[in-house]
């Protein structure tokens, strides 16, 4: 059975709420539930945390044991160097995602420093970036 561990970083805890034009106003316990669903091969674990040293524990206590991580470091994308060595430290691969598009945004959201460690990155599709970085495991994995 694939392992894919979901990591959301700073703010996501209150997706459904904040700015639903950016962020939409689904709930992370309904897409999880959705892609237990739509994947019930796949082990499912999520986490999240507006604390940047939880997400540098949880990175660590899956890296080692998971076939797949999705990160959304929120705002700790383009500020965290100590994520991004955690990311390159553990041997389960990463993929960086994001629900909006950051290359749409604020200038100083452009700059990812954790996605040189990741496989890949996918933005700009809402919560279903999360579904297609599901996808791409699957296929990693195939």
């Amino acid at each position: 059975m694939l392992k894919i561990a979901i990591i959301n970083g700073p703010n996501l805890n209150l997706t459904g709420q904040r700015e639903p034009e950016i962020y939409g106003t689904q709930l992370f316990d309904d897409l999880i539930l959705q892609l237990r669903n739509s994947y019930p091969k796949i082990e499912f674990t999520y986490f999240q945390s507006n604390v940047e040293g939880e997400i540098i524990n949880e990175l660590h206590d899956k890296g080692f044991s998971f076939d797949g991580i999705v990160i959304n470091a929120g705002a700790y994308t383009h500020t965290s160097i100590a994520i991004a060595d955690a990311i390159k430290a553990i041997k389960t691969p990463v993929i960086e995602v994001h629900m909006s598009n950051i290359l749409n945004r604020e200038t100083y959201r452009h700059t990812s420093l954790i996605g040189v460690n990741c496989v890949g990155c996918i933005m700009g599709f809402g919560m279903d970036s999360y579904q297609l970085a599901v996808e791409q495991f699957s296929k990693m994995r195939a």
